[in-house]
């Protein structure tokens, strides 16, 4: 029951939602925009229905959560080298990072467990899917809902149709080992990954956008295409104005506006 009104309170009464992500650091270490985690974390609208971030965070942006109407601490649990872009790194395997209980005890309400597969190694893939169930299986123990997010090795140099076809493969796999949501790439055919999931599928923000109109663009084809919500990070944050883009965001998926309007309402400047 607990994992059903968190789920239902992250969607606020069938709404579509936005989650602002601001984990980066993570694997990157400090980035423009999020050197300062705390004062990112008060840029953040109240619009917005979560913010992503590492579990250890958590006390150092507890004033991002801690009010009537706060958006919700997601929460990521494992730990994969496939982000480590700036290492070189290649081989895409995951490790548990955070136990479920510990994110918890932080004050955590969803867990994001990522899965990439196909990294080359059978033993690899198989591992990975280990560490996501037994994640998954733990968070769902204490009520908490999983967000899954696929995430493919090397995306940067996959095909529009190479993309499509590892992201319609594999939500559908992340779906079917437990996830409550899907988090993952927009395609080129991004309505038949949505109509083949069994769970609301988010689409993620990826790289900069040259432009936040671009980015609001973004998001409503999206939505367009039967997102149940999106996950936006450095195209949320690193703007001018990060809680007037959020505000903006919020109408392009909550209430479809257009991007322009919702751009000229909150008064975006690039």
């Amino acid at each position: 029951m607990s994992k059903n009104i968190r789920y239902d309170r992250l969607f606020n009464r069938n709404e579509r939602a936005v989650i602002v992500a601001m984990d980066h650091c993570e694997f990157d270490g400090p980035i423009p925009g999020m050197i300062d985690l705390a004062k990112t974390a008060a840029k953040v609208d109240a619009c917005v229905d979560g913010i992503l971030l590492s579990p250890a965070m958590l006390p150092h942006c507890a004033h991002a959560f801690n009010y009537k109407g706060a958006p919700m601490a997601v929460v990521r649990l494992n730990w994969s080298s496939v982000y480590c872009y700036q290492w070189g790194y290649k081989d895409s395997v995951t490790v548990p990072a955070f136990s479920p209980a510990e994110a918890l005890r932080l004050g955590a309400d969803v867990a994001l467990i990522s899965l990439t597969l196909e990294t080359g190694s059978e033993a690899n893939d198989a591992r990975n899917v280990e560490v996501f169930r037994n994640l998954c299986r733990d968070a769902k123990d204490l009520g908490m809902p999983v967000i899954g997010e696929y995430y493919p090795a090397d995306p940067d140099n996959l095909s529009p149709e190479e993309m499509h076809k590892k992201v319609f493969a594999c939500a559908r796999i992340i779906a079917e080992l437990g996830a409550d949501l899907i988090k993952t790439f927009y395609t080129n055919n991004f309505k038949a990954v949505t109509q083949s999931c069994p769970v609301p599928v988010l689409g993620l923000g990826a790289a900069k956008c040259p432009t936040q109109v671009e980015a609001l663009k973004l998001a409503a084809d999206e939505v367009r295409d039967g997102a149940g919500g999106v996950v936006f990070g450095r195209n949320a944050i690193q703007v001018p104005d990060p809680a007037a883009f959020q505000r903006a965001l919020c109408d392009v998926v909550k209430r479809r506006a257009k991007p322009e309007a919702a751009a000229k309402r909150h008064k975006l400047c690039d």
